[in-house]
């Protein structure tokens, strides 16, 4: 009876160690939370003509950013832009090539200005976003040995060089085709220098040989902002947030714009 009960307990005992070392029951896992794909959204971007290849760049770079995002452009000089807006154009942000245009448009600007009290930008939106300066270029090689703007006035006195520049009443339809002049006579080196934007230096692969100072020929400011006819506000708020970051910033000072000081 002794050895039967032993054997009894003996097998209590293995069935007790055996439940022990059982696995335990895996949990049912939670089901993985899914994060819905944002919606699709067209943003109708205008923008001036001088912004073409940058702003080509930084769509690309965008898509990382908001894959959701489709930006469409119009690329036309700020005048004609500015016009079709105020006809009725969709446009969710504007950016001038420079203020007048923008003060065309905006209710806050002065009414000599804005002399149609148009009111299309959305308050709050509106910055100075990128200066194009004016440079000083010279031809392959500089013959001259022109260094400065200082350099230039002083053998401008001399009467030892010829400049090329574009005339202060050049129409806007006319601008494009004056720069072009300017920048092929400094090319071909048949004058000793000229003065153009930095962006259609960098265009014409001339390089500046100095930059004027704004006390020398004020700022040319490019203006942006939301306009209020916008249908994606927002998603414009951020796109125009994100032409501020040193990245978008890095593709517009390659051409030769440059940050607002």
């Amino acid at each position: 009876m002794k050895k039967l009960f032993a054997m009894l307990i003996a097998a209590v005992m293995v069935l007790s160690f055996a439940a022990c070392a059982a696995p335990a029951t895996e949990e049912t896992a939670a089901p993985e939370e899914t994060v819905p794909e944002a919606e699709p959204v067209e943003l109708i971007v205008f923008a001036a003509a001088s912004m073409t290849e940058t702003m080509n760049q930084i769509a690309e770079l965008y898509k990382a950013k908001a894959p959701n995002v489709t930006l469409t452009y119009n690329f036309d000089s700020s005048g004609t832009l500015k016009t079709q807006i105020q006809e009725g154009a969709e446009c969710d942000l504007f950016i001038s090539a420079g203020q007048k245009q923008m003060n065309q448009l905006d209710i806050t600007a002065d009414p000599e200005v804005n002399t149609d009290k148009l009111d299309f930008v959305l308050e709050g939106t509106r910055i100075n976003l990128l200066e194009n300066r004016v440079t000083l270029c010279a031809p392959e090689g500089n013959p001259k040995d022109i260094k400065s703007f200082d350099d230039l006035a002083d053998k401008l006195k001399e009467g030892s060089v010829l400049m090329a520049m574009g005339n202060s009443d050049v129409p806007v339809g006319q601008y494009t085709q004056k720069i072009k002049e300017v920048t092929t006579q400094v090319t071909e080196a048949s004058v000793d220098c000229g003065v153009v934007y930095c962006t259609d230096a960098f265009s014409a692969g001339l390089t500046p040989v100095d930059y004027a100072t704004k006390e020398m020929c004020g700022q040319v400011i490019y203006p942006a902002a939301v306009l209020n006819i916008s249908k994606n506000q927002e998603a414009a708020k951020e796109f125009l947030a994100y032409l501020q970051t040193d990245e978008a910033m890095k593709v517009f000072e390659a051409v030769g714009f440059a940050s607002v000081a």
